[in-house]
């Protein structure tokens, strides 16, 4: 198995063992959308660890800016 496979495999229990704690009568959308959540904070996690992406207060300013509209 290549190092790339184990990425994969990580991330597939990731998603089964958060989609196995959400409420069984949530709507096929709305899980969808907290998976992509979910997707988005490792992609971000893994941009820190290689000191990529934005700072902090930038994404705070981003966030905010997102919540207001």
């Amino acid at each position: 198995m290549a190092a790339n496979d184990n990425s994969i495999v990580s991330s597939r229990e990731t998603v089964i063992e958060f989609v196995s704690k959400l409420p069984e009568e949530m709507p096929l959308a709305e899980i969808a959308r907290k998976v992509e959540l979910l997707a988005g904070i490792q992609t971000a996690r893994e941009q820190a660890r290689r000191n990529e992406g934005i700072p902090a207060e930038d994404a705070r300013k981003r966030v905010d800016s997102w919540a207001s509209k």
